[in-house]
């Protein structure tokens, strides 16, 4: 999909055409932060960075653009500066694959106000989503342990944001995807068994098996429940199998898609292994999530491979993650949003995000937000409730906001999704299990600088008094 700078809403360039009238040399900062973590969890999984910067380093006007444009009421002038128009601010950002947490910076934009401004709609569609599905993916992993998953959700994702998904769905800790295209796009493993509809083509249930075994002998998966699954399903797979083995071969897997996925998992493993197939991994389908394998788990039941779909590449059941993108200085002045609801009001100035870690390394659940200008915090505060604080003396600081891209070019050479998968595993392992489960997670604490605060304070006063 060709994504050109039209990728964005109307009233982004409604306003571009003002500042460009008013202020065309203002400069701005906006943040990037989400409100609540999704699926009432205690952490989100950062994604979509890489393709981020690849889109705006090449965020331009095609000719196509301008002449849509043409009709929307925009003076001349405006579209003529369009035409020429590229992104070249500067952005730091958290590295994608990072733990993050609600209501703290994970990316700041540093442009001309009218640059930062087109490119928000951009931004926050690729990170909302991307975040969410990487988040979802995270916890389906969680449950899984070390079992194999494999993203199997195209065709139920919302239309091309399946190939998205895909990608956050490997961020997140899965294995391979069903999704070719995405599959060769982001390097990762594809993998794919077969549909009801090639067995009911066939007269003969064992003929068909026999067919895709002879013809795709490697990776082979046979679907056993188009019919009866332990009555003929997986007695037709043993006889393939055992066909197989005749020939030098070996059957992967047989799939089961429905019914009682516990009851039938043990009962093929039993008729599996008492035909001397041990090698033989059962894999389930058929509305997984988090939950139902955490269940599945809980049962015993011997899967090794879980195909996910339809929960994952919706994010179900949150579909979107609450993302914001917020205005905090202009020309170097502080800039705030205030708002009745106390969490919408927004932190001034451009900042730094240290995150505090214990004397082992792990994630103590603490992130300080501070002035950028600050030295490292000695003392974080609640933003809200005076009486809480925090001493920041005896943690490792790590600060988390990193120049990515500065004047429109990307600063680093591109990671891949394999790379970026393994960098989130290694995060999520240092934060704390408490943190991760399904059930009343433990909230992670987010708090200011006393400098940040008072400096928000004061704002604050000066537009309500």
């Amino acid at each position: 999909m060709e994504i050109t700078a039209s990728y964005t809403d109307l009233y982004q360039l409604t306003m571009a055409q003002v500042y460009f009238k008013t202020k065309p040399n203002g400069t701005a900062v906006f943040d990037y932060y989400f409100r609540s973590n999704p699926f009432e969890g205690g952490y989100a999984v950062f994604a979509g960075l890489e393709n981020i910067l690849e889109i705006l380093e090449n965020f331009t006007f095609s000719p196509s653009d301008i002449d849509y444009l043409k009709h929307h009421n925009f003076e001349p002038s405006f579209l003529d500066y369009l035409k020429g128009f590229q992104f070249r601010g500067t952005i730091s950002s958290c590295k994608e694959g990072d733990v993050v947490f609600p209501n703290r910076p994970i990316l700041q934009v540093e442009a001309n106000i009218i640059e930062a401004q087109i490119v928000e709609t951009v931004l926050l569609n690729l990170l909302n989503f991307q975040t969410l599905i990487a988040t979802k993916a995270s916890r389906i992993r969680y449950s899984a342990m070390d079992k194999v998953l494999l993203d199997m959700g195209l065709r139920r994702a919302h239309a091309t944001g399946g190939y998205y998904a895909t990608r956050a769905a490997i961020i997140g800790g899965f294995n391979s995807t069903s999704n070719v295209k995405a599959a060769k796009d982001f390097k990762v493993s594809c993998s794919g068994t077969m549909a009801h509809s090639y067995i009911q083509s066939y007269e003969d249930e064992l003929e068909a098996f026999r067919d895709f075994a002879k013809i795709r002998p490697k990776q082979c998966v046979l679907l056993v429940d188009t019919y009866n699954t332990l009555k003929s399903g997986l007695p037709n797979a043993i006889i393939v199998a055992k066909e197989m083995e005749v020939r030098g071969e070996r059957l992967m897997g047989v799939r089961l898609d429905s019914g009682d996925l516990a009851y039938l998992a043990k009962k093929a493993r039993v008729m599996l292994d008492d035909a001397d197939l041990k090698y033989v991994k059962i894999v389930a389908s058929n509305q997984l999530d988090e939950f139902v394998i955490n269940s599945l788990k809980e049962q015993k039941a011997p899967i090794d491979i879980f195909g996910v779909g339809t929960n994952l590449v919706t994010g179900k059941p949150d579909a979107s993650l609450g993302g914001v993108y917020k205005l905090s200085e202009l020309n170097g002045e502080p800039r705030i949003k205030l708002s009745e609801n106390i969490i919408k009001t927004t932190l001034p100035f451009k900042k730094q995000v240290y995150r505090m870690l214990d004397e082992s390394g792990m994630f103590y659940g603490a992130d300080a937000i501070a002035l950028a200008s600050e030295e490292k915090p000695t003392k974080m505060v609640h933003p809200f409730d005076q009486t809480k604080s925090l001493a920041l003396d005896r943690f490792q600081q790590e600060p988390l906001l990193e120049k990515v891209m500065e004047r429109g070019q990307r600063l680093f050479v591109e990671k891949s999704v394999a790379e970026i998968a393994q960098y989130s595993k290694s995060r999520l392992a240092q934060l704390p299990t408490e943190f991760k489960r399904f059930q009343n997670p433990h909230i992670y604490k987010v708090g200011l600088s006393p400098k940040l605060k008072e400096e928000r304070d004061k704002l604050i006063d000066t537009h309500t008094r």
